[in-house]
């Protein structure tokens, strides 16, 4: 069922969420500085691909606060509210709601990727 869900996925918009998880992770590996930064958003495109079957945890610091509030200012809104308005467009159908959640997942996630961690669930 979660590949279903995952080529369903791509074709109902995780492919232009992936595309501005790239585009973004791109931009911040222009500048030596940001390299970090770009290396986890080209990490997290993957999950942009792929979300059913995983779920996000978080394992936050004080690095992690400070990187997710200046990622927040320069990038993480901007990715987050494209994701968010994503999701509001396919939960107005009833069959869109499952990706819609999805989409809301991400923008959670685009709002602090740091510290974050997914995690492979195991359907039994």
């Amino acid at each position: 069922m979660r590949l279903i869900g995952n080529i369903l996925w791509i074709i109902f918009g995780g492919f232009i969420s992936a595309l501005g998880w790239l585009l973004t992770g791109c931009l911040w590996c222009i500048t030596i500085i940001g390299i970090p930064v770009g290396l986890q958003c080209f990490k997290l495109a993957s999950i942009s691909l792929n979300p059913f079957g995983k779920e996000i945890r978080y394992e936050g610091e004080a690095v992690s606060f400070l990187l997710n509030v200046i990622w927040f200012l320069v990038s993480g809104w901007l990715l987050a509210l494209g994701n968010f308005l994503l999701g509001l467009v396919l939960c107005i159908t009833i069959v869109g709601i499952p990706f819609g959640k999805q989409f809301f997942k991400i923008a959670k996630l685009a709002l602090r990727p740091f510290g974050a961690v997914v995690v492979r669930t195991h359907v039994v």
